[in-house]
């Protein structure tokens, strides 16, 4: 069973960073794609970036120039990287991982960005 253990959310101000780490635990080879979504209050969850095992990276129009992602294959590991925050990135998001056909989540971390 895998499980995925988010942490680096809390309260920055505009302009601020965080880093965003998640960890998969359980039985993982080689997930083909790891990355992050956000869900706003009363909005739906989307993508905030992915990469895939290729090493090709997707980022919602919204966070490029701003945010990076990075994986580690061998720690199970996903980083994403947030500069340049906007009150409009603040979310609760959330890490996700595909291996062998199966979507799995994370339970969330909040990132709210307030003066």
């Amino acid at each position: 069973q895998v499980q995925l253990v988010e942490s680096g959310g809390g309260l920055v101000q505009p302009g601020g960073s965080l880093r965003l780490s998640c960890v998969g635990t359980g039985r993982i080879y080689r997930p083909y794609a790891m990355g992050w979504y956000r869900q706003a209050p009363e909005k739906q969850r989307e993508l905030v970036a992915t990469t895939t095992l290729g090493g090709k990276s997707n980022y919602a129009d919204s966070v490029k120039g701003r945010f990076t992602i990075s994986r580690d294959d061998a720690k199970s590991t996903v980083i994403l990287e947030m500069n340049s925050l906007k009150p409009e990135d603040t979310a609760v998001y959330f890490c996700h991982l595909r291996h062998l056909g199966v979507d799995n989540w994370g339970q969330g971390t909040q990132v709210t960005v307030s003066p």
